[in-house]
């Protein structure tokens, strides 16, 4: 009985390493349960990311820092449902680049610092362009 257990435990190990994540790592969370991302399911991308790895909750549970659409979502995930993420090669796709969002004029005089330029449209062809910002230090109600 005992050599049937060690050979059983012999093989579920050879196929079930630990995943071996660090914190800092970039990872891809599969969309197969988020309900949040725009547009039909069909036109989905299996995975969102790349996300960072923030804290660790044992061997089967990460939690990400999460950004964008998915800001609002828990974001601990467990080992199944991610992916690591590895960047293209930019030797290969020489013409893949990403668009660099302009960063929006401000008046004078504000004091708030823009974190990231969340969005950009232009409105019935107009010259002008409107943008939805993140700013570091937010109005504060008085």
């Amino acid at each position: 009985m005992q050599d049937s257990f060690k050979y059983a435990k012999e093989r579920w190990d050879k196929s079930h390493k630990p995943p071996d994540f660090k914190i800092g790592d970039l990872f891809l969370v599969s969309t197969l349960n988020l309900n949040n991302i725009r547009g039909p399911k069909r036109s989905k991308d299996p995975f969102a990311g790349s996300f960072m790895i923030k804290v660790l909750h044992g061997p089967d549970t990460v939690q990400l820092e999460l950004t964008g659409e998915l800001m609002n979502e828990h974001p601990a995930f467990p080992v199944s449902l991610i992916k690591p993420y590895s960047s293209s090669d930019k030797e290969l796709f020489t013409l893949r680049k990403k668009p660099l969002l302009e960063i929006p004029p401000l008046k004078e005089g504000d004091e708030k610092k823009i974190v990231k330029v969340l969005e950009e449209r232009r409105t019935r062809n107009k010259k002008e362009r409107e943008y939805l910002v993140r700013y570091r230090n937010p109005i504060k109600a008085v």
